[in-house]
């Protein structure tokens, strides 16, 4: 099985999985959503899937290296895509959500390429 597609998968989970933990948060939210906004009852849905976004891109990185260095490659994997959620915030706030959707679907569309791939590509 080819390994791209779950590292690409890895990391835009991870990316998905942090911008939901910081849209779950009020300051982000305002910042994304405009002033006076909340995630109010959203923000137990955001923080679930935030914790299910790291453990899927956990999942990915496990199915990658094997599990003595599919931790070390996990680590790598939530940095990089913290620092791409901190960008994200930092520059274009009002553009969060949709790209972590889209980051969310990425992800599902290269985990179905990687189940389906056959096992010597």
């Amino acid at each position: 099985m080819s390994a791209w597609p779950l590292a690409v998968t890895a990391w835009c989970t991870a990316f998905s999985g942090f911008a939901a933990l910081g849209l779950a948060m009020d300051r982000h939210h305002e910042d994304s959503y405009g002033r006076g906004t909340s995630p109010g009852a959203r923000r137990p849905w955001l923080r679930l899937a935030g914790t299910l976004g790291l453990l899927l891109s956990l999942a990915a990185c496990l199915g990658i290296l094997g599990p003595t260095r599919g931790w070390v490659l996990w680590l790598g994997v939530l940095t990089a895509g913290a620092l791409g959620v901190v960008g994200l915030l930092s520059y274009a706030p009002h553009r969060a959500a949709r790209m972590a959707i889209a980051a969310g679907v990425v992800a599902a569309l290269t985990a179905l390429l990687a189940l389906l791939s056959p096992l010597g590509a």
